[in-house]
């Protein structure tokens, strides 16, 4: 059935963002991870927090309730707080991710045409579904981009390096982000 294929793959799909994220961040140190390349970019940290807080409010009671939670205070993610740290900042990124990841494996393939709500606008499931997904590909790039800048020539490649194309055979590397389907 396309909609429970279309529903695993979104899992997998997720979760190899996550697996980007994750890999990229474990390169750089706890300062780079607040670093600013300018007074009006975010840092690494700010934009996980951001994705965190998009997570927690749009999965949340994610077929029953609007996804604007009126307890979301988004601005406040934009901002460093004296408490972050690291250990805080991925603790809270790891539950957010496991909130979508359970909530995705909660769907059935009929739940896909139910209609839900993002700030009051009408989403069937499946439009709910790849809203996030894109915001979250774009925001991961972001940390990608970041983390390779940070990292420097220390940077290990997330993918094929540059040269490196003839080399990559999947057959023989297995998955390139490590996630099995």
């Amino acid at each position: 059935m396309i909609e429970q294929q279309y529903l695993d793959d979104v899992h997998l799909q997720l979760r190899k963002l996550k697996g980007q994220a994750d890999k990229a961040v474990a390169q750089i140190a706890d300062e780079d991870l607040f670093a600013l390349i300018d007074p009006d970019a975010n840092s690494i940290a700010i934009v996980m927090k951001h994705i965190t807080g998009n997570m927690r409010s749009r999965w949340r009671d994610f077929l029953t309730t609007d996804g604007e939670k009126p307890d979301r205070n988004r601005d406040t993610e934009f901002e460093q707080d004296a408490g972050d740290t690291r250990d805080k900042v991925l603790s809270r990124w790891d539950e957010a991710w496991t909130l979508v990841l359970d909530t995705l494996s909660s769907l059935a393939p009929e739940d896909l045409d139910k209609t839900v709500f993002v700030r009051g606008e009408a989403h069937s499931v499946l439009e709910a579904i790849n809203r996030q997904m894109t915001h979250y590909a774009a925001h991961v790039g972001q940390i990608v981009l970041l983390a390779k800048h940070f990292s420097g020539p220390s940077w290990e490649s997330l993918s094929i390096p540059k040269g490196k194309s003839r080399d990559f055979d999947v057959s023989k590397a297995g998955s390139r982000y490590g996630v099995k389907r």
